[in-house]
This record gives C-alpha cells, sequence and structure tokens, in this order.
C-alpha cells in the first residue's frame, strides 16, 4: 500500500469521549423493485390494491412506473432490525402480487418501448395529479426506460447526543444546527469523493439486455460488447446503472450544483429548478389542454436532480425540500448509488448496511474543505471510470490530481475506517462492523468476488443471457418471500396500513380543491407554505397524512 495514501493522509484518532456517541446512528432503506411477469416484461397492471394507496402508504408505494414498487423501512437504530423490516415487506408483496414476481435486479429486461411501461397514478387529487404529471415530464425530457432503472438508498443519520459533544470538541460557538448542517455537507462531500468505491464493491450490473440498449439509443450504446444475442456488457464494469447508458444525463451536465455549503447547494438547485431551457420548451407544458411536465425548465422539481447523495430534511405540508433544508438544516443523507444485489433476496445485505455506515462516519472525520470545479470534475470521472471499468487491473483514479490505482486507494480507505468499525463493534463479541469491513477488504484484493463479477461468471458458466440470469434469481427470490413466514403480529399492522391507505386515497379523491392549474402555481410561489393550496377540508386531513403525500413528490 501506498506509503503516501495509508500514512501521510491517515485522519486523527476519535477522541475517546465522541467514541460511545457514535453507535446507534439511525438507518433507513428505500429499494425500488419492478413487478414483472414470468417472461420478464413489465406488468401492465395497475398497482396492487391489496398493498394499499401508493399516495398514502408509509412503507409501500411507486415510483416511476405503476409497476415500479418503492419499499420504504422506517429509520432505526439496529441495522439488522431495519433489514428485518425489509424483509417483512418483500414477504407481503409477494404474497399480494398473484403471479407475478419482483424483478431482482436494477437494470429492467423484456419488452422497453415508452408504451410498455405505464405511468404510475396517484388519484385525482391535487397532489396526485402532480406526481403523475411530473412523471409524465420525466418520460417526456428522458424517456420511460432510464426512469425503471431500480435501484437503493440508503438512509443515515448519527445519534442526537453525538453532536453537541462534537461541537464542544470541536470548539464551535456558533449555531448547533448551522454546526450538524455544515458537518453532514462535509460528509457528503467526501462520501462523493469516494463515491467510486461504492460503485466497485457493490455495483451489480455489469450487462444489459438487448432491449434496454435498443430502448435507450444511446449514443454511448456501441461503446458496449456483445455478450450473447440477447446481452451487452463491459467485461470490466460494475455499475452501468450508473453509467453513461444509465442514470448519467448530458442536460444536467449542462449546470452545476455546488456542495460546499448548503447555501450554495440551495442557491444552485433553485435556480435550475427556474430556468427554463429550450428542448424542453419545446415539450410544452400542454397539449390539447392536457400537462406533459410541469414546466420547461432545466428541473421541473429539485427532486429530478439525479447526484450520488443527497441532504435530506423531511418536509410539512406543502413545504418544498429545498425550503424545508433552507428553514431546519440537514436531518440525514440519503446515500443513491447502490444498485440492487442480484446475489441477496432482498437486493442489500446487513454487512452492506455496515460498511456504508462506517464510511459515512469516515467521511465526516476525514475533512473536506471544499471542491472546486476541478475537484467536482475529479469525483465524477473517478465515478465513471469505476462504473465502467472498475474490475481493470491496470485501471488508475486521480486523487487530487495524483494518478492511483484503485486498489492501493480502497484498501487505504479501508485500512483508515478500522477505528470506526472497532468503535461501533463495542459491546459485541462478534465484531459485525469489522467483520463486515474484513469482507469488502477480501472483494478490493479479488475482484472476483465482486458482485458484477459474479453475475458474469454465472452467465458463462451456466450459459445464460442476462435476462435469463435475473428471472432466475427474480423467480428464486419471489418463491423465497412467497413461502416464508410472516409474523401474524406484523401482517396485521401491515394490512391495517393498506386499509388506512385507502381511506385517505378516497379522502383526498373527493374533497373539495382549488383548480389545478392554480395549485401548480401556487406550489411553485415564494410562499408555498402559507398560499392557497389547502381547502378547508384539506387541513382537516392529519399532518402524516399529508407527509406521506407531499414528503417525496418525486
Amino acid at each position: 500500500m501506498s506509503n503516501q495514501l495509508s500514512h501521510s493522509q491517515r485522519q486523527a484518532p476519535i477522541h475517546e469521549s465522541l467514541q460511545p456517541l457514535l453507535i446507534g446512528g439511525l438507518k433507513g432503506i428505500e429499494k425500488e423493485s419492478l413487478r414483472i411477469n414470468w417472461e420478464g416484461f413489465i406488468s401492465l397492471s395497475s398497482h396492487p390494491i391489496e398493498l394499499g394507496a401508493a399516495l398514502t402508504h408509509p412503507h409501500i408505494t411507486t415510483d416511476y412506473s405503476e409497476a415500479l414498487l418503492e419499499l420504504i423501512t422506517p429509520a432505526l437504530s439496529d441495522g439488522k432490525e431495519t433489514l428485518d423490516f425489509l424483509t417483512a415487506l418483500h414477504k407481503y408483496v409477494c404474497a399480494n402480487i398473484n403471479d407475478e414476481l419482483l424483478l431482482a435486479a436494477s437494470m429492467p429486461v423484456g419488452a422497453l418501448q415508452d408504451s410498455a411501461i405505464p405511468i404510475a397514478r396517484y388519484g385525482s387529487s391535487n397532489v396526485g395529479m402532480m406526481k403523475h404529471i411530473y412523471r409524465r415530464g420525466l418520460g417526456y425530457r428522458y424517456g420511460r426506460c432510464m426512469q425503471v432503472i431500480a435501484g437503493i438508498h440508503f438512509n443515515y443519520s448519527l445519534p442526537e447526543q453525538f453532536w453537541p459533544e462534537y461541537q464542544q470538541f470541536k470548539k464551535h460557538k456558533g449555531d448547533l444546527q448551522s454546526f450538524i448542517t455544515n458537518a453532514y455537507m462535509e460528509m457528503i462531500r467526501n462520501l462523493q469523493r469516494y463515491g467510486w468505491l461504492i460503485l466497485y464493491l457493490f455495483g451489480s450490473s455489469p450487462a444489459v439486455s438487448k432491449s434496454f440498449v435498443d430502448s435507450r439509443n444511446s449514443a454511448c450504446s456501441h461503446t458496449l460488447e456483445k455478450f450473447d444475442k440477447a446481452s451487452y456488457y463491459k467485461p470490466f464494469a460494475t455499475s452501468l446503472r450508473m453509467s453513461e447508458i444509465g442514470y448519467v444525463n448530458p442536460v444536467q451536465a449542462m449546470f452545476h450544483i455546488s456542495f460546499n455549503s448548503l447555501d450554495e447547494y440551495i442557491r444552485d438547485l433553485a435556480n435550475a429548478t427556474t430556468i427554463s431551457y429550450l428542448d424542453y420548451e419545446k415539450i410544452g407544458v400542454k397539449a390539447d389542454d392536457q400537462y406533459r411536465q410541469l414546466n420547461t425548465n432545466f428541473l421541473q422539481i429539485e427532486n429530478e436532480y439525479y447526484t450520488s447523495v443527497r441532504p435530506k430534511q423531511p418536509t410539512r405540508p406543502n413545504e418544498r425540500p429545498l425550503k424545508a433544508l433552507g428553514s431546519r438544516g440537514i436531518e440525514y443523507i440519503e446515500m443513491r448509488s447502490l444498485d440492487i444485489d442480484v446475489f441477496e433476496p432482498a437486493g442489500i445485505s446487513i454487512e452492506t448496511t455496515r460498511f456504508l455506515e462506517a464510511l459515512s462516519l469516515h467521511c465526516l472525520f476525514r475533512g473536506n474543505p471544499g471542491h472546486d470545479l476541478k475537484q467536482y470534475e475529479e469525483v465524477n470521472n473517478n465515478a465513471l471510470s469505476v462504473a465502467n471499468q472498475g474490475r481493470d487491473p491496470t485501471l488508475k483514479l486521480s486523487d487530487n490530481g495524483q494518478a492511483v490505482s484503485l486498489q492501493d486507494w480502497a484498501l487505504s480507505v479501508c485500512e483508515e475506517m478500522q477505528e470506526i468499525c472497532e468503535v461501533l463493534d463495542k459491546g459485541n463479541d462478534h465484531k459485525p462492523y469489522t467483520q463486515a469491513l474484513r469482507k469488502q477488504i477480501e472483494v478490493v484484493r479479488h475482484s472476483e468476488l465482486t458482485s458484477s463479477a459474479r453475475m458474469l461468471s454465472a452467465m458463462r458458466d451456466q450459459k445464460l443471457s442476462i435476462t435469463e440470469l435475473v428471472l432466475q434469481k427474480s423467480d428464486e427470490y419471489t418463491r423465497y418471500f412467497q413461502n416464508a413466514t410472516l409474523e401474524a403480529s406484523v401482517k396485521k399492522s401491515f394490512d391495517f396500513q393498506v386499509e388506512a391507505s385507502l381511506k385517505q386515497q378516497e379522502r383526498l379523491d373527493t374533497m373539495t380543491e382549488i383548480p389545478f392549474d392554480k395549485y401548480l402555481n401556487n406550489y411553485f410561489s415564494e410562499d408555498a407554505a402559507t398560499n392557497e393550496i389547502c381547502s378547508q377540508e384539506s387541513k382537516k386531513i392529519p399532518i402524516q397524512d399529508w407527509n406521506s403525500c407531499l414528503t417525496n413528490c418525486g
């Protein structure tokens, strides 16, 4: 390992007074899964009523498509409990999707023409229509195929009791929330800087189906190699989902979002949601009095901006995400670059969540004064390089302009994480965080252990196309969850949430509201939090019901 990387850049030891306060941070998971039939085609059926109403259910909703489920766990201090909750959601869902399967991969397969991908619907209420029209706009802007690429988001926040002690340790005399927000922004910048490591370790999309390549019609498609008549790939790719044929978008590359402070982040993102873009003007907002998109701006709303890590603050009724951040600062971070792990029934393992928690803490203590445009470009180039060729033993990354091998840099980061894992392990003789770290160190040393390499190996050994492999796994896992026992008390709780969500949906659809045009204008006005979006009837709906509708309009 490089002396320069492992010693001169080593972070300072964690002060003894802070160590016990690091244990018990909140972990949450959001996992997207396409409903498909046995041939791999995306389901054309509506979101199953047995799963409740997607607009108002707290844990089972939809993302872009009616067929793209999103399963959301609560934020829990015990990572195993978070995974157990996600597993329980899978059991409940798989018992209620009839003869369909949950796709066990990030990249869609089957017929992928726009007509074969139904856009999610959320009823006739204003908030439901806004969510649907936003998705309609995404389809016009990027094509529907890209919007049904699935992934996993890992949400993390440190224990509340950590922050006052850390502020005192850092000798910061200002406002506590400002201190917390600045610390989270520093963590985010480092998670971006080391984001390539997440793609290497947990990337699980080295190949895509021919139907995906045909549907994308991307200028980058020619860079893929033919694996077989139904599959394309890159020999050393880890996550094509995070490459140019996946989420990387040339339009969003036209504007820069700074993460050097929350104020700069809000300023730049606000500009992107208010400046019109000529190509989107050509689409038009309406055609024959039907909305095509919410507006013609670079971003319709903040959530359209794709980034590997987001600062998050839960919103209040009718409150935009940027206003929530500006008013109350950052409450947690959302890591968004995780592929669905084809070799895990729930798409993610407990070892992965433990590694990500330790990496987040490493990024908090590592220090990062800010990124200039050159460093921002370096971060993006490193991520793209690893997404496309991360297992290439000759690959060099750039660390502040210095070329370094991926393996050397990764081992250096893992070495620095050892103390954090030991802190998180205190009181547990099994040392789960240290074990999780050791597992990933082996993956760094032996690239054939990565999920991406194992996928290609399975395809070669079993003579399977990428579609055949993921369908095999989808069938296996769906049957596994259908045959697994769901505790009676958990099932009863989920049944109650389904019924409650359906009643809430009915109330939203039948209440008297202002015209949608006025609703939309109010939402985008500066005083959206105090305008007339809510009718008198809607104000009677409990705040938690509105939060389930509005927290993530995207």
